[in-house]
């Protein structure tokens, strides 16, 4: 049977280095993927790919 899913989310505050964020906004524009969605993904990658 179908189930809708939805996340939990929780709201942070996060300061990022200007030319950072503008590489991040200009990544996620060309992807046409949200700047939240980006940053999801990188920190993900970036857990699922650390040593251990």
């Amino acid at each position: 049977m179908f189930e809708v899913k939805k996340e939990e989310y929780v709201n942070k505050t996060f300061r990022f280095p200007i030319e950072l964020l503008r590489k991040l906004e200009t990544l996620a524009q060309n992807e046409k993927v949200s700047l939240n969605n980006l940053v999801l993904q990188c920190c993900e990658y970036a857990l699922d790919n650390m040593k251990k």
